[in-house]
């Protein structure tokens, strides 16, 4: 983009969460500023006064916290401008360049039964006082030099004089961007497509107060795996959806890197080092990227197995306070997770996996039932004997003598693994069995699978 070190902004509109497609329009706009030694600048857009509240402001800073981009200049609100917008809007106005104009809603309706949609888009309302409009060239075309599209060309009749102030001098959203965007030297605009159709009228506020215009970038927005418009119906629809979920923030980073964008040789595991140092908005995609948690999911999956395992118990111990949990014994912790942490794709898969080794067995009636039938209790009965002979208790010589109990009984090993890893964690699914069996200990191990014999004998 820009030679010069850009400056970027990421500037939502705080009237609910922050979704993922706006979290990637964050991590581009970081990545950039990032990458080239410039500022990332967050700018507030909360002129709309009923759903801009504190709180949504606050979720939005919480998320861009979680995932980890920081911000040079900011959090900025563009409500607390105002005076500066009317500044110069008296400017234009002054400059030949606006006019008051007390159109009302009625005349737009009159406008739109004789005319259709052409004109009027700047849809002012019906109050006391006269609208302000922007002169607007009558004949020829913008052209908005997009750095993903190309060339975007609009043809200057069919708009109309665009209103940049209410009747009540209140500025318009479009109005309000533009001077925000000339007055803070952004030099790249990186956001969705649907702010593609507001670009040329920024641009006219722009050119009108004599700013230069920055460079844009509008990003092709997200769909889910089916193909439409991505919502809730396909996951995770906001940032915190995706903590709650347990996912990794660095994960999440090199995930949403990757919708639109890629290296030239296809890497899929990113650092954010690397995404830094690789990134470049000149080779995300026209087309729209599709956003499939099932991905994410794999990818969080190889970051957890990759993770120092320190860090990796320090992350579940996290987790667990966070759902109310606490596991007092940290090495106990430390030995669980290790054997997890091959299986769980997510922090949130963790506990699951676990709780075996910190609580008495789940009673998972379905998993007992489909498991645990009369024909398995010789080869429990079995197993059983071979454990109280074990000595030392550990995983591979558990492995070394419970292996050859399944040529001795004639069975798969499916069927004398399963009902001892229901006795023990009372569930189908666990690490795997020698080291469940070993991070158990015997004493505990002994007394559950005798427990699951006697209920399987009706005792």
């Amino acid at each position: 983009m820009s030679q010069k070190s850009p400056r970027v902004r990421f500037a939502p509109s705080p009237t609910g969460a922050l979704h993922i497609g706006g979290a990637r329009t964050a991590l581009y706009n970081w990545l950039v500023a990032r990458g080239s030694g410039g500022a990332f600048v967050l700018r507030i857009e909360d002129t709309d006064r009923e759903r801009s509240t504190p709180e949504n402001v606050a979720q939005i800073i919480d998320a861009l916290e979680w995932l980890e981009l920081d911000w040079d200049e900011g959090p900025l609100s563009q409500a607390e401008r105002a005076d500066r917008h009317r500044e110069v809007i008296e400017e234009l106005v002054a400059a030949g360049k606006a006019y008051p104009d007390p159109a009302t809603s009625e005349d737009v309706r009159k406008w739109k039964e004789e005319h259709g949609n052409i004109g009027y888009r700047g849809e002012p309302r019906d109050v006391e006082g006269a609208a302000i409009r922007l002169r607007m060239p009558d004949e020829g075309e913008t052209v908005v030099d997009d750095v993903i599209r190309g060339p975007v060309r609009f043809e200057n009749r069919l708009a109309d004089d665009l209103v940049i102030a209410r009747g009540d001098g209140s500025p318009v959203y479009n109005f309000a961007v533009a001077v925000d965007d000339a007055d803070m030297g952004i030099t790249e605009v990186i956001r969705g497509d649907d702010h593609l159709s507001n670009t040329p009228k920024q641009l006219a506020v722009l050119a009108a107060m004599g700013a230069p215009a920055p460079r844009y970038a509008h990003l092709p927005l997200l769909h889910g795996p089916d193909g439409k418009k991505l919502s809730k119906r396909h996951g995770a629809a906001s940032v915190q959806e995706l903590r709650d979920s347990g996912y990794l923030p660095a994960a999440v980073r090199n995930y949403l890197a990757l919708l639109g964008w890629g290296t030239d040789d296809d890497t899929t595991i990113l650092s954010t080092d690397e995404l830094v140092s690789r990134f470049s908005v000149d080779r995300v995609g026209r087309s729209s990227a599709v956003f499939d948690e099932k991905k994410l999911r794999w990818l969080n999956g190889r970051y957890m197995r990759d993770m120092p395992l320190d860090e990796y118990v320090e992350r579940v111990a996290e987790r667990l306070e966070l759902e109310g949990r606490t596991v007092a014994d940290r090495d106990a912790l430390r030995e669980a997770c290790a054997i997890a942490q091959d299986k769980a794709q997510t922090l949130a898969e963790v506990w699951p996996l676990i709780a075996f080794c910190f609580e008495d067995p789940v009673d998972d009636e379905k998993a007992w039932s489909k498991v645990m039938k009369p024909e398995v209790e010789p080869a429990l009965a079995r197993a059983l004997e071979v454990l109280r002979e074990t000595d030392p208790w550990n995983a591979a010589t558990l492995e070394e003598r419970l292996e050859p109990l399944v040529e001795e009984l004639g069975v798969k090993a499916r069927d004398l693994y399963q009902p001892l890893r229901v006795a023990i964690t009372g569930t189908t699914v666990s690490p795997g069995i020698f080291d469940s069996l070993a991070v158990l200990g015997t004493e505990r191990t002994l007394a559950r699978v005798e427990a699951a014999l006697s209920r399987l004998r009706g005792a």
